[in-house]
């Protein structure tokens, strides 16, 4: 029995301690005054108590601990084309794990509603100033929150401080390459819930060029008359054009919001043009091409804003006080100052020259890729259809109806040979339930080492799971037709049909090759053991 409790075996310990409790019981019921019984209680009590919050994962937990090993093994051996994902340093790992993240701290530095906030308000204030530092911001001209827990919901904190109810915002569409949080909804249904709070209306593409019509987008804010304007996207290859957008919400009294969520790492490299120069408000993640923890910041113009041309005073922008008052209290209580101090460590990263060496490589690799994957077969490429003609960026958007698959059956092959992609909608597209499109990116595999020809093989990689998806896709049809089901072309019975590939040869051994090749090279915490 001392055996047990001396080595912390903690399930036969807990038993003898029941054991003891019950035996406690019997002598009090007795009448008998407490003994060994009792004391023993209470000594192993005293030493388990710190086991239980002193044990690694591994001992703690070994069911989440197993989970985690699976996950990183899975990590090590994927291809990541997630244009929206990447893999942050050792250091941002070791502040998200930190003891920051036991901290309340409501309010803001040198304002909050608990005490013992000296290093909490340290830690913010520090990741405030490099924010403004890596995106070369004076801090009498602009002031950034770097509170909110999430992209989507620092544009609607955003949002509810620029707007009241029911104003009008005006964002890219979705199929067109914006995201939900830019208010989408279908001539049906409030997809988002912007959409429902806010009176939502989305410019688009040219369908013929692939990029962004802005001579359509100013004749339709002429009549919309928005109150604000997002510059923003979540599947655009090309560079936005944010002088003429700064020129059309000027024109119709807009507020202009930029939000670079996907591009912010390359922005602060100063690798692709800026949004701040004619944004009002800027918002972004902080997990995506920025490298660092799942957050996000606001950053809001400060000082003067134009000087009245018939007083000749200076007028003064009005943005700090009910953005942050959005953030907290109106929509979050206590930040995550874990996410906060591995944001700042993020930020420092970001100001390095070796962080700009990167953005570069992400751009050399995307073109690269999308010229492998777009370029005609007499030209050595691979015959796709590239949304808008290549890329500025770090992703590439892919058109698969020429192919006649869609994006859905095409990422699930991808993913068991051991690649993650993102089906996504395209121009032309009926339904966003059945994306023709297939949106990958550079920046993950390029924080692990790839280099421009790794992406030209990654490309062919991803032409041999499309050759097997357009075999099998044939095959389930047929399969389907065979059983009399109603709708035998339909994504479900081709994923039904595919199952886990195992009985597929050329997935099993496109995968091997996958797993095999991309084993070799290391993640961020392997580099740094």
């Amino acid at each position: 029995m001392w055996y047990e409790i001396e080595n912390r075996n903690e399930t036969t310990g807990l038993i003898l301690i029941l054991i003891l409790f019950f035996l406690e019981c019997r002598f009090s019921a007795k009448g008998s005054t407490p003994g060994v019984p009792a004391i023993v209680l209470c000594a192993v009590l005293a030493d388990l108590r710190p086991q239980l919050l002193s044990a690694d994962l591994e001992h703690a937990d070994p069911a989440v601990y197993s989970i985690l090993q699976n996950e990183k093994r899975r990590q090590k051996h994927f291809i990541n084309l997630i244009p929206s994902e990447n893999f942050t340093s050792q250091a941002v790992l070791d502040a998200l794990g930190s003891v920051m993240q036991n901290k309340y701290s409501e309010g803001y530095p040198g304002a909050r509603y608990y005490g013992g906030n000296e290093f909490i308000d340290e830690a913010e204030r520090l990741c405030q100033s490099r924010a403004l530092q890596t995106f070369g911001l004076k801090e009498a001209e602009w002031g950034v929150n770097v509170q909110p827990l999430s992209g989507s919901p620092a544009n609607l904190y955003a949002y509810s401080a620029l707007l009241n109810t029911h104003d009008r915002l005006m964002g890219l569409d979705l199929p067109h390459g914006g995201h939900l949080s830019h208010g989408y909804q279908t001539p049906t249904k409030k997809i988002s819930a912007i959409s429902k709070y806010f009176e939502t209306f989305p410019y688009r593409l040219d369908e013929k060029t692939g990029l962004i019509d802005y001579a359509k987008l100013e004749d339709l804010a002429m009549l919309y008359r928005p109150k604000l304007i997002v510059a923003g996207t979540s599947a655009y290859s090309r560079l936005i054009d944010y002088q003429r957008m700064r020129e059309i919400a000027t024109k119709v009294g807009a507020y202009l919001l930029a939000d670079m969520a996907h591009i912010s790492g390359l922005v602060a490299a100063s690798v692709i043009p800026t949004p701040f120069e004619y944004a009002d408000v800027v918002t972004t993640t902080t997990h995506k091409s920025l490298r660092g923890p799942r957050g996000a910041m606001i950053f809001f113009r400060k000082g003067v804003r134009r000087v009245n041309p018939k007083t000749k005073e200076n007028e003064m922008w009005n943005l700090e006080e009910p953005i942050n008052s959005s953030v907290f209290p109106g929509h979050q209580g206590g930040p995550h100052n874990h996410t906060i101090t591995a944001l700042a460590v993020a930020l420092k990263q970001a100001q390095s020259p070796e962080f700009r060496s990167y953005q570069e490589a992400v751009l050399t690799n995307a073109k690269a890729f999308a010229k492998r994957l777009g370029d005609s077969k007499d030209k050595g490429g691979l015959g796709y259809t590239i949304v808008s003609g290549g890329t500025d960026n770090h992703l590439v958007l892919v058109d698969l109806k020429p192919q006649g698959v869609d994006g859905a059956r095409v990422e699930r092959v991808l993913e068991l040979v051991g690649v993650a992609s993102n089906k996504n909608t395209v121009p032309g597209d009926k339904s966003a339930l059945k994306p023709g499109g297939l949106r990958m990116g550079t920046p993950a595999m390029t924080t692990r080492g790839f280099l421009a020809d790794d992406f030209v093989r990654v490309a062919d990689v991803v032409n041999r799971a499309v050759t097997i998806t357009q075999r099998l896709d044939k095959s389930a049809k047929e399969a389907a037709e065979a059983k009399g089901r109603k709708n035998p072309g339909s994504v479900k019975a081709f994923l039904e049909y595919l199952g886990e590939g195992e009985s597929e040869r050329e997935i099993i051994q496109l995968r091997s090759e996958v797993e095999e090749w991309v084993g070799t090279f290391s993640l961020p915490w392997e580099s740094s053991a």
